[in-house]
C-alpha cells in the first residue's frame, strides 16, 4: 500500500527495526503507570515505594536500548524506510515527553522548560507535515540526535533523584544529582531550540529547491 505522497504504509514496513520501535511505544505508558502508582494508590504504599525504583529504571534502560537496536537493525538489514524515519523519532518523543512529565510532576524539572520542549516538538511535527506535502519524509537531524542524547542523560540523573526520594539511599548525593539533572536539562532545551531552527532552515531550503 502506498499513500498519495509515495510513502509506504506501516503494514509494508513492519520490519524488525519498526517492531522494536513499536515495543518502545508500548513501554511508554507502562513507564508512566509504574512511575505514578505511588501517587495514585498511596494507601497501598504505606511501607514505601522503593520497589518501584528498579522497575522504573529497568523500563527506562530497555526503552533506550531498543532505540539503539532499532537503528542498528534498520542499517544491518537494509530496512531503512520513509516510514521508519518518522516512526522512530515519534517513539522517541513520546517516551521523552512522558518521562519529563513525570519528573515535572515530582518537582524535579521546572514546568516552563517542559512547556518549551512541547512547543518545540509540535513545531517539528508541523514542519515534518509540510515536508510530507512535498513528498519528503524528514528524519532526525544531527542536532536532533544530540538533543536526544542530552535528553537521555538528563533523564538518567532525574531518575537518580527520584530513586533517592523513594528509597532514602545516598541522600547526601541528592543535591548533586538534582542540580546536575537540571543543568543538563537546561542545556537540552537550548539544543532543542537550535535543533528546531535547523529544521526550519532545512524546510526553507527544500522549499527553495522545489521552486527552482
Amino acid at each position: 500500500m502506498i499513500d498519495t505522497h509515495g510513502i509506504k504504509s506501516p503494514k509494508c514496513y513492519m520490519s524488525l527495526a519498526n517492531k522494536l520501535t513499536f515495543f518502545r511505544i508500548i513501554l511508554t505508558p507502562v513507564f508512566f503507570i509504574f512511575y505514578q502508582l505511588p501517587n495514585w494508590f498511596s494507601a497501598w504504599f504505606i511501607n514505601g515505594s522503593a520497589w518501584t525504583v528498579p522497575v522504573i529504571i529497568f523500563i527506562y534502560i530497555v526503552s533506550e536500548v531498543t532505540d539503539l537496536l532499532d537503528g542498528i537493525a534498520a542499517r544491518k538489514c537494509k530496512e531503512t524506510s520513509d516510514f521508519g524515519k518518522l516512526f522512530d523519532p515519534f517513539a522517541d518523543t513520546l517516551m521523552q515527553l512522558t518521562c519529563f512529565l513525570c519528573f515535572v510532576l515530582d518537582g524535579i524539572f521546572p514546568a516552563y522548560l517542559f512547556l518549551i520542549i512541547i512547543y518545540r516538538e509540535f513545531g517539528v511535527l508541523f514542519i515534518r507535515n509540510l515536508m510530507l506535502k512535498k513528498g519528503i519524509a524528514m528524519g532526525a537531524k544531527l542536532s536532533g540526535k544530540i538533543k536526544t542524547i542530552m535528553y537521555i542523560t538528563a533523564g538518567g540523573f532525574a531518575l537518580a533523584v527520584m530513586g533517592i526520594q523513594r528509597t532514602g539511599i545516598f541522600e547526601f548525593m541528592y543535591q548533586y544529582f538534582y542540580i546536575t539533572a537540571n543543568v543538563i536539562f537546561i542545556i537540552s532545551v537550548i539544543i532543542s531550540i537550535l535543533s528546531f531552527i535547523e529544521y526550519i532552515f532545512t524546510y526553507r531550503k527544500a522549499d527553495e529547491d522545489a521552486r527552482h
